[in-house]
């Protein structure tokens, strides 16, 4: 009989160090904000997992511990099961997160002065990560119609030039919770492979995908989009595992994970953690049970949300994410500038969101949102927004 999971349940984090709920004074000024910033889950980690880190634990020493044929197993092993795609254990390789393995990857295969495209509005960090090792930032806009984002084709081969090395892909793409489709990617791929331009995806929210959307590994469309690809995965965001900094990348060109790995190994980073190792396998062996539950629940917070939007703030619009569990809110109905949107969520409807505009100007008017929590929060949050934008 398969066990029955209770997302209802509201755990406590104050006390234990939460950036999520411990930062919220340094961040918004208010420590009193609903916090539904930091893209981990207020749901408890699950039982499995725990069990087998306290299981550990009984042993007495907790010192280097190596990675055996149990973890790249695991990782090919979960792939094949829930995306179909099959992996050799020997094309992955370790990471202490993805963030930090994108930071590699740009030292690794590239050099100051390259050229890196991302497409925006993407995730933060990808920005950071460029700009912060030396090299140019090139912005390929989302097309966006309606509330619904695509890729810009044209204008993306249009800024590849000499100096251009990488791109770096969100699939599914966070914050905007597009699930891209195979002929997108396809295309996407094509045009990477012509210009000779590595492609970097970022899939961590792989697991996060809803009915009927369905994940497609960029690197599984063709022999050449694959050896010019190395793709970033982990458990951290589907069985809440962020702070363990345990994930995976996958090059099946033999050159660019020797590549990879050697940049590791310079920057000594290959040890990795004892019980990130036990996470990770417990909850790719372990998981599926759980994480059909979690997007069972996922879904039902999305749905509330959009039905209670449309039905109370019409003017505050939101596509229902294909994947990950974050929202685009698109506030820009009301006309507000960013500085003053904020002010207004942050000290009257007292929540703490993603401004928009970290995301890429393209952001701006926009605000992201974590509905990885009770329902009972996302409840409260939104009845705290009818109170401050009900009559605006």
């Amino acid at each position: 009989m398969k066990k029955i999971y209770d997302f209802d349940k509201v755990v406590s984090r104050l006390g234990t160090d939460s950036i999520k709920y411990e930062f919220r004074n340094q961040v918004f000024k208010n420590e009193n904000v609903i916090p539904m910033w930091v893209a981990d889950m207020d749901f408890e980690t699950p039982d499995f997992i725990l069990d087998a880190i306290k299981k550990r634990c009984e042993h007495s020493i907790l010192g280097y511990t190596s990675r055996g044929e149990r973890f790249y197993n695991s990782v090919a092993n979960w792939l094949k099961k829930r995306h179909n795609w099959t992996v050799q254990p020997q094309s992955i390789a370790y990471s202490p997160g993805v963030v930090p393995g994108l930071a590699m990857a740009v030292l690794a295969f590239t050099q100051a002065g390259d050229k890196i495209i991302i497409q925006t509005p993407v995730y933060h960090p990808f920005h950071s990560t460029v700009k912060d090792t030396g090299r140019q930032l090139v912005e390929n806009e989302l097309i966006e119609d309606n509330g619904f984002y695509e890729m810009n084709f044209e204008k993306l081969e249009a800024q590849i030039d000499s100096r251009t090395k990488m791109l770096i892909l969100s699939n599914p793409h966070n914050p905007v919770g597009r699930v891209w489709k195979k002929d997108e990617l396809l295309r996407l791929g094509e045009i990477c492979v012509k210009h000779n331009v590595l492609i970097v995806s970022d899939d961590i929210h792989s697991d996060l995908v809803f009915k009927p959307h369905k994940y497609q590994p960029i690197a599984q469309l063709s022999e050449a989009i694959s050896k010019q690809t190395i793709s970033f995965f982990a458990p951290s965001k589907t069985f809440n595992l962020a702070g363990l900094s345990t994930s995976v990348m996958i090059a099946e060109n033999p050159k660019l994970l020797e590549i990879y790995n050697n940049t590791l190994e310079n920057l000594h980073l290959y040890t990795g953690n004892i019980f990130g190792n036990i996470a990770l396998m417990e909850a790719y062996e372990k998981g599926e049970n759980w994480l059909e539950q979690l997007l069972a629940y996922l879904q039902g917070n999305i749905d509330v949300t959009a039905t209670f939007l449309n039905e109370n703030l019409p003017k505050i619009k939101m596509l229902k994410p294909e994947g990950t569990y974050l929202a685009w809110l698109d506030f820009r109905g009301y006309n507000l500038p960013q500085q003053e949107l904020n002010n207004l969520l942050i000290h009257k409807a007292n929540v703490g969101f993603n401004t928009g505009e970290m995301f890429g100007k393209s952001g701006n008017g926009f605000q992201r949102i974590n509905l990885a929590c009770s329902r009972e929060t996302v409840m409260q949050v939104l009845a705290n927004l009818k109170l401050v934008f009900d009559n605006l």
